[in-house]
């Protein structure tokens, strides 16, 4: 299963120019629960996935708000010549 077939709501956001956050959120406490529960939304898979370092990611679940919220360091500062 993919993330989006459960996930009502991914986005992408600036924290800063040297951080980006994934919110995604869920509809169901039983979507939410189970994508919390995934291994695959862990430091370790998240960070290669974004290939950063596994300690460049943060992965904060909030479930009041049904959400987990996923804070990855940029690799370039944004508005960086480099920066894609």
């Amino acid at each position: 299963m993919r993330l989006s077939d459960i996930a009502q709501v991914i986005r992408s956001k600036n924290a800063g120019p040297r951080r980006l956050t994934l919110d995604v959120m869920f509809a169901s406490d039983a979507d939410y629960r189970r994508a919390a529960q995934s291994p695959a939304l862990s430091r370790e898979p998240i960070a290669a996935l974004y290939r950063v370092a596994p300690e460049d990611v943060t992965v904060i679940p909030y479930p009041l708000g049904r959400a987990i919220k996923i804070v990855l360091a940029r690799r370039i500062m944004a508005g960086d010549p480099d920066q894609r």
